[in-house]
């Protein structure tokens, strides 16, 4: 057999595995996606990217967790495909549409000669509403903190096309995320799980983030999430119309656009090269 051939790439060590799919032939993504994420047995990753041809944007991205649930939507996997799209010679344009489960982003991509160094993506408009998080909380008011019994915090429900639950804390890095992180992913309020950020304010333009990611765990970044926080962060009137937020793997730019939509931009990178043959792996370095 001649194996699946994929690229290893992370933004801010969120790290996926794309496969150009208008080459590679995928039976079974949700499934690949279990076997090639696993860090011991697989090549290892926050999940798996299928990047392919659309009939409603220039291309269409398809991401699925470490495990093997689909996601809508990730914003340092739509600045990857990007800078792979460039990069692969895929296509030449500097700005792409992309359409993901979560609607159609623009890529405005920076270009230094023939590589990417950094791509912004509207990430759309954050929501409140109870149905697009969704969240079945009697209790819940769009914009206002939502308790939960079990774990007992108090979250802020916003969609980002995917859901997320932005609690405020002065000490992120303490917070015990390996136990916290799973009981609200999974909490009953929210019948399709729910990404966890714990946001601090560090400035009117900066916040300190960690992130559990529905699906995935602790990653190093999330760009959804650094959009989720800066959104309910602005709403409170704590940051300013634009922020830089910190996570584990560096630094991502939020700002509001005209229309009330945010755009994020950050770097992205190769790492490299493999061919997946069902649990053998052949690598060779970038």
């Amino acid at each position: 057999m001649r194996g699946i051939r994929f690229t290893k790439m992370q933004g801010l060590g969120n790290d996926y595995l794309y496969i150009n799919s208008m080459e590679e032939k995928i039976g079974d993504p949700a499934g690949l996606a279990k076997r090639m994420s696993d860090r011991h047995f697989g090549a290892g990753s926050d999940g798996l990217v299928l990047i392919e041809r659309s009939d409603r944007a220039d291309f269409r991205m398809r991401m699925y967790n470490a495990d093997g649930t689909e996601g809508r939507m990730c914003g340092n996997a739509a600045r990857c495909v990007g800078k792979y799209i460039y990069e692969k010679k895929l296509s030449d344009k500097k700005e792409l549409t992309l359409e993901s489960m979560s609607g159609i982003r623009l890529l405005k991509l920076r270009t230094d000669g023939d590589c990417v160094s950094q791509v912004t993506v509207n990430m759309g408009k954050p929501s409140f509403r109870r149905e697009d998080i969704p969240v079945l909380a009697e209790a819940y008011r769009p914009g206002e903190p939502l308790r939960l019994s079990d774990p007992d915090v108090m979250i802020y429900p916003v969609s980002m096309g995917n859901p997320h639950g932005v609690c405020l804390t002065n000490h992120p890095e303490a917070v015990d995320l390996e136990r916290i992180g799973p009981m609200i992913e999974h909490h009953p309020f929210f019948p399709e799980g729910v990404n966890a950020e714990f946001a601090q304010v560090i400035s009117p333009d900066r916040i300190r983030m960690r992130v559990w990611e529905r699906g995935s765990g602790e990653t190093l970044a999330c760009g959804t999430g650094a959009c989720a926080a800066f959104a309910v962060l602005s709403c409170l009137g704590c940051v300013g119309s634009s922020a830089d937020v910190e996570l584990p793997g560096g630094v991502l730019h939020t700002e509001y656009g005209e229309d009330g939509s945010i755009e994020q931009t950050g770097p992205c990178a190769f790492v490299y090269e493999g061919v997946w043959s069902g649990g053998e792996l052949d690598v060779s370095r970038q």
